[in-house]
């Protein structure tokens, strides 16, 4: 028996048995909409009370329909779950039952199990490229893929945050069969699938929600991506809440990502929408909910959601491996090993003191009652390699050895860890901002860019803005895609296996009931770090992210891993060389 899943959506078109679509559109701003079926006459949509129009129309699956408005603007499906082209142009009547799920009967994971690898999927060549490379990940130990957003956005490239349909894979990466194809691979591999949401802005070209639903924009809150999405009206918090459901339930995603969270003004409809996913999951189905929330508010933590990507942890991290102190960077360079300490111990660095870069104000909450799988680790992510004028990596800036010590610290520890795309090969191909906008937009773009680098101190001689790559020129993408490290990708490739291996076989098993131990640091790059693990075992690392050497307190236990023979034996004795990571487990008693 064929095995299908369907959301049922307030908004959009919805197949119906009898052969029919039912459409339903919130326009509050119009006294009157018709949908338009290809093939078909135009149809009045009947107004059924605040704001929503409906109408059954006799078509099936592939339908293009537009809605017409009352000046005689056509606008697609703002819940459209897929384009015919592209954001401009006619949605797709989709029948989610199209595709019969091999394995149907995949739960999912334990959060503790998970190891993430984010990735682009138009850098890995669509849906089918990334299913290609599902046997290699799963060898490697990553557990659970991460794809950067991939609803519909204006062009044939984009990172995806300059999406404008939420619920429509974009055309350009395959069909939503493709989509649902790709998901049940990885599931039957063992792995888990995560998307990352967009739910704090809308992109520039392509968003037609104004014309005829202003509403669902604030006139008093600004971003930077524009007015604020008004999360205060019931309509608006629906069709994200929907939203998440339809990934999580159509689509058979394990686990979502939400970014830039702190952009959305009422933050209980985070705690409202996360308990909704809870209470529809399936008995039994794992579901995963992670967080980008650069406020660090940890009560998000302690109800439905399981994790937040740590920031802080990544930026001290970044300042002790490259000496960078611009920007955010700032807030990290002074006792950077004091800080290192606080996040592997505590989680967040900043929990509610003052940040110099914001000039004084406070940040964050106090997080170290939580457990450490409560926070996401990475050395690197799009956002800290793509948002640098030229999207260069550790692996281009610092040495093998300094940066493998810091991989060993990242995946031994209990934190969940993520792999962005390429490290694992040490590729040194880069991963900049690019984009598909065209005419004013593009240059727009391009000059935005440029002047946001204009006070960047790290450009090379005979660099400078002008020769920051267009987001705009087919190059700038296709430098994008992977290229591994033609002398160190082999070595990269097979460390990053034995630590995983290592993961997998002593610290999965104990994460459940982990808490942290403390963490001491010598000043200005070395940690040691304790945790109490689930079945009454220790864990201790001890890492030295410097070139000199350092006097560190004695340690105890069984080797897990060194960087450098002998160092297990030095740490025992209370000494660490530079660039050096170690790992022990003490039994429990």
């Amino acid at each position: 028996m064929k095995k299908q899943f369907m959301q049922d959506l307030s908004f959009g078109a919805s197949p119906l048995l009898s052969g029919a679509a039912r459409f339903r559109f919130w326009a509050p701003a119009q006294t009157r909409v018709s949908v338009e079926v290809e093939g078909v006459a135009p149809v009045s949509m009947r107004a059924i009370g605040d704001g929503w129009f409906e109408a059954e129309v006799s078509c099936g699956p592939g339908a293009q329909y537009l809605y017409r408005l009352a000046n005689g603007l056509a606008v697609p499906d703002p819940a459209s779950r897929a384009q015919a082209d592209d954001v401009h142009g006619p949605s797709l009547v989709i029948d989610p039952r199209s595709y019969d799920w091999r394995h149907a009967g995949w739960a999912g994971r334990p959060w503790h199990e998970t190891v993430l690898y984010e990735l682009h999927v138009g850098a890995f060549g669509g849906f089918a490229g990334v299913q290609a490379a599902l046997p290699i990940l799963a060898d490697l130990g990553v557990t659970a893929i991460e794809l950067m957003p991939i609803n519909d956005f204006p062009g044939k490239r984009n990172w995806g945050y300059d999406g404008v349909l939420p619920y429509a894979p974009d055309r350009s990466y395959g069909t939503p069969d493709e989509l649902k194809g790709l998901v049940d691979s990885a599931h039957g591999l063992g792995l888990m699938m995560f998307l990352d949401v967009v739910y704090n802005h809308f992109g520039p070209d392509g968003n037609y929600l104004s014309a005829y639903a202003p509403q669902f924009f604030r006139d008093d809150i600004a971003t930077p991506w524009g007015a604020a999405i008004d999360f205060r009206r019931p309509e608006v918090r629906r069709y994200f809440t929907e939203n998440a459901l339809y990934w999580l339930n159509e689509y058979r995603f394990d686990g979502l990502r939400f970014d830039a969270v702190h952009a959305i003004s009422e933050a209980d409809w985070l705690d409202e929408m996360a308990a909704e996913v809870r209470r529809s999951a399936e008995p039994g189905r794992q579901v995963h909910l992670v967080l980008e929330h650069d406020g660090n508010v940890a009560d998000h933590l302690r109800r439905d959601f399981d994790a937040q990507w740590n920031d802080d942890a990544h930026h001290v991290l970044h300042a002790l491996l490259t000496d960078e102190n611009d920007g955010y960077y700032a807030d990290y360079a002074d006792k950077p090993a004091k800080r290192l300490a606080r996040a592997l111990a505590e989680g967040f660095v900043y929990q509610g003191d003052p940040s110099a870069y914001r000039n004084g104000e406070t940040r964050g909450t106090p997080s170290s009652d939580l457990p450490p799988t409560s926070f996401v680790l990475f050395l690197q992510n799009h956002d800290q390699i793509g948002n640098r004028p030229f999207g260069d990596r550790l692996t281009e800036r610092v040495e093998p050895d300094l940066l493998e010590a810091a991989i060993a610290l990242q995946l031994l520890c209990p934190h969940v860890p993520m792999i962005f795309m390429g490290e694992e090969d040490a590729a040194t191909s880069p991963f900049l901002y690019f984009t598909d906008h065209a005419g004013d937009l593009a240059e727009a773009v391009r000059e935005g860019r440029r002047r946001e680098f204009a006070g960047f101190k790290g450009f090379a001689p005979g660099e400078g803005t002008s020769s920051i790559p267009d987001p705009n020129e087919p190059t700038t993408f296709e430098r994008s895609r992977l290229v591994p490290d033609a002398e160190r990708g082999t070595g990269r490739h097979r460390l990053y296996r034995e630590l995983l291996g290592i993961r997998r076989e002593w610290l999965v098993p104990r994460l459940e009931g982990t808490g942290s131990l403390g963490a001491s640091s010598v000043e200005p790059s070395t940690v040691v770090a304790r945790w109490r693990l689930g079945d009454g075992a220790t864990l201790v690392l001890a890492s030295n992210l410097g070139r000199e050497p350092a006097q560190i307190e004695r340690v105890d236990g069984d080797l897990l891993y060194e960087s450098r023979p002998g160092a297990a034996d030095a740490a025992r004795g209370g000494r660490i060389s530079g660039a050096t990571t170690v790992a022990l487990m003490v039994p429990a008693p």
